[in-house]
């Protein structure tokens, strides 16, 4: 497991211990015994001891937070008792990209948590001749013309890889394969758009969000400091307890319809920016996740637009 991946798996950890700490004082707590709590809590240990405390003051920090938007969680009636639970990485892939549950079963009630430690990237994805992004993003097959585009590139990145060529000793690989196949992409997007107005905008930021309401948890070391975006697109994040509500209220957001622009990132080879309405803009970025040459590339995918209506706070640790 790649270090990056450990420190995050550590840092879910520290957000699960962090609520139990704060609740289990007043009401009946269990958590879930699986496989990714296990997981998570021996990449915890595996950090220094400087590195756990920074994680346990950043947790703690994000808890206070949401301690103020989730009345549920300190107030639950006869909903007891509340159950946390780690998820298996296999239900991002499946359409949920919450790290962390908060469920009370009596009720159906249940928040979600995604944690970062130190970055605040949505989702990883992959192009290859293999993978019909259309269809697993949107529902949608993308058109012959994509992989008429599409297909000589990765023909010859299949025989970089059979020849044992790394990455590094590729002169100009932006030019020869991320900015044309960044290109393919981008065209089959405004055809897939075209085709269907009004809503791959929309499908896109559901797929890239996921299909379940959660507050993202961003740790950030060197500022000292904790950020909670809170994705309210159902309606499901801040509701009240019986008659006790939050001070602060987080207002349910809207999904784009349109795209504005799709086009490469100024003075990039590698990022693609996507412009919707109602405040979404998307950066994409492609690169290579190994040193061998592979006919597959990875996108980072982040938020560089959100709209003004999603809620955020910081809290100080």
């Amino acid at each position: 497991m790649a270090i990056q991946t450990k420190l995050g798996k550590a840092f879910e950890f520290a957000c699960l211990q962090s609520l139990y700490s704060y609740l289990s004082n007043s009401q009946d707590v269990t958590i879930d015994q699986t496989n990714a709590l296990y997981t998570a809590r021996d990449s915890f240990n595996y950090a220094d001891a400087t590195m756990q405390r920074k994680m346990i003051e950043g947790a703690d920090a994000a808890t206070r937070i949401i301690f103020r938007l989730e009345p549920q969680l300190e107030h639950p009636l006869k909903n007891i008792p509340l159950f946390l639970s780690i998820q298996e990485d296999s239900t991002g892939n499946a359409g949920d990209v919450r790290d962390i549950i908060c469920i009370r079963r009596q009720n159906q009630w249940e928040m979600g948590l995604s944690c970062k430690h130190n970055h605040a990237a949505v989702k990883h994805s992959r192009l290859s001749p293999n993978i019909d992004f259309g269809d697993s993003w949107f529902g949608i097959p993308c058109t012959q013309d994509y992989y008429n585009e599409i297909n000589p590139l990765f023909d010859e990145l299949t025989e970089l890889k059979d020849n044992g060529v790394l990455w590094r000793n590729i002169n100009n690989k932006e030019q020869r394969f991320y900015i044309p196949l960044l290109q393919a992409f981008m065209n089959e997007l405004r055809r897939l758009d075209t085709a269907n107005p009004g809503i791959i905008p929309s499908k896109l930021l559901h797929y890239l969000l996921g299909r379940n309401d959660f507050y993202k948890v961003i740790t950030h070391d060197r500022r000292r400091v904790t950020q909670v975006q809170s994705f309210n697109i159902h309606a499901t994040l801040n509701r009240s307890a019986g008659t006790s509500r939050s001070l602060v209220n987080v207002p349910q957001l809207t999904m784009p319809n349109r795209f504005y622009d799709i086009n490469f990132k100024p003075r990039s080879g590698n990022t693609i920016l996507v412009a919707c309405d109602n405040g979404w803009t998307i950066s994409m970025r492609i690169h290579s996740a190994r040193s061998l040459v592979e006919p597959s590339l990875k996108f980072d995918v982040g938020l560089t637009g959100v709209p003004p209506a999603l809620h955020t706070q910081f809290e100080p640790w």
